[in-house]
């Protein structure tokens, strides 16, 4: 009867064509049986390993640890589990193979029962692994050292705030000792002039006290433009204190003003319609005499300085012409930046180099901006827009006296303008 059972065939396949290696041994090692798989990893046909000792196939250092190693484990325990062998070739190149074995007893004598698995698989999947935990490390070190540098940049940029605060704190003392100290003697100077240059003077006299008046008008336009600057450079901008302004009356009037103080320069005024804005009118009367004071310095004086004021879709436009030497171009952009001159002039209208950058800060401050154009044609214009937000004329009642100042909204006033709030 025993000679009737035979192995199903599905089991000898299971057994030959199993996704990993499998092998039997005897006691001493000799290979009985391998299946069809681990033949195919080696090269070999399983007649050819058929009673061949295992660690024939080792390397040598396969071998040491086969004898010092696993196969006591083996005997002494009965298996071994993830034993890392490398196993040779037909071709002689070395597999790195998994072994796992057991050892089992039958009929009184003993085998091996041996398991071998692919690592290419498994050795890429840690080689994986030791990549992303070294990049993680990596990271890990970059993070730390951007870290150290934040707190580095913030330690140093703390530093440089407190510097930044103690300058600003003496730059508002110097603007306090320069209001003070330095506007107080020149006011006194002038009043002593002034009394002065009331009585019976000759002419050599009289021109004598004109110049100090005039130095003293040039001091405390330098001091003015000094303190912008100071506030400026310490963050506080300049300031505005926007008010109902006639703008063409107003600017008439300024014109006016400014033809006293360069009496050998022809002013001409001119405007476009009429207009009721909200502009600080101190900040506006500065610009006007700035970039007068700049054309009459630079420009020709033989001809006309015309200054005109007009209002254009809610932008109020003060321009100043003058006919003069052309702006180089490469020039123009820094003529608004604070201590720069754009020639060498020697003329008592000179100032300190502040005048235009006033302007275009006080334009800023205003929400608009100031452009130049230079040509030898139609000689030099600065124009200087006003974003006005808030003033429309609705009815023109009368003629208006020049003055500057405007009535509340909605009612007439004695300028005869009647005016509404728009936006």
């Amino acid at each position: 009867m025993a000679s009737d059972v035979c192995t199903p065939p599905d089991l000898v396949e299971l057994f030959e064509g199993a996704p990993c290696g499998l092998v039997v041994t005897d006691e001493d090692g000799r290979i009985l049986r391998a299946n069809r798989t681990f033949c195919d990893w080696l090269g070999y046909t399983s007649a050819e390993l058929s009673g061949r000792p295992f660690q024939n196939l080792l390397t040598v250092g396969g071998r040491i640890f086969h004898q010092t190693h696993w196969a006591p484990l083996m005997r002494l325990q009965g298996s071994v589990a993830e034993v890392k062998l490398s196993i040779i070739h037909r071709d002689r190149r070395p597999i790195i193979m998994l072994l796992n074995g057991v050892r089992r007893e039958h009929e009184g004598k003993a085998y091996n029962e041996l398991a071998f698995f692919g690592t290419a698989d498994r050795d890429k999947y840690e080689r994986e692994l030791l990549k992303a935990r070294q990049a993680a490390e990596d990271l890990l070190k970059e993070k730390t050292a951007a870290e150290a540098a934040l707190h580095q940049a913030q330690a140093e940029l703390s530093e440089a705030y407190e510097t930044a605060q103690r300058r600003a704190t003496f730059a508002e003392q110097m603007v306090a000792i320069a209001s003070h100290d330095l506007k107080n003697p020149l006011t006194g100077i002038k009043m002593a002039t002034d009394l002065l240059a009331r009585g019976d003077r000759t002419a050599q006299e009289k021109r004598l006290f004109k110049h100090v008046g005039d130095s003293v008008q040039r001091a405390n336009r330098m001091i003015a433009d000094l303190l912008d600057l100071t506030v400026i450079r310490v963050g506080r901008g300049i300031s505005v204190n926007a008010t109902e302004v006639d703008l063409h009356t107003f600017t008439g009037h300024c014109v006016e003003e400014l033809r006293v103080a360069f009496p050998h320069a022809e002013l001409q005024h001119r405007s476009n319609g009429t207009a009721v804005v909200q502009l600080d009118n101190d900040r506006l009367f500065q610009v006007i005499g700035n970039l007068t004071a700049n054309s009459v310095a630079y420009g020709d004086v033989t001809k006309p300085v015309t200054i005109a004021s007009s209002l254009h879709a809610g932008t109020v436009v003060i321009s100043v012409h003058n006919f003069g030497p052309v702006i180089p171009e490469d020039q123009r952009a820094s003529l608004f930046e604070p201590l720069i001159r754009g020639a060498d002039i020697h003329a008592d209208l000179r100032s300190v180099g502040l005048g235009l950058f006033i302007v275009r800060e006080i334009a800023r401050a205003h929400g608009g901006d100031v452009s130049v154009m230079s040509d030898a044609v139609d000689g030099t214009t600065f124009t200087v827009r006003f974003a006005q937000r808030a003033v429309e004329v609705v009815e023109v009642v009368e003629s208006c006296p020049p003055t500057g100042l405007m009535p509340a909204p909605e009612r007439a006033g004695a300028n005869g303008l009647r005016i509404r709030r728009g936006t």
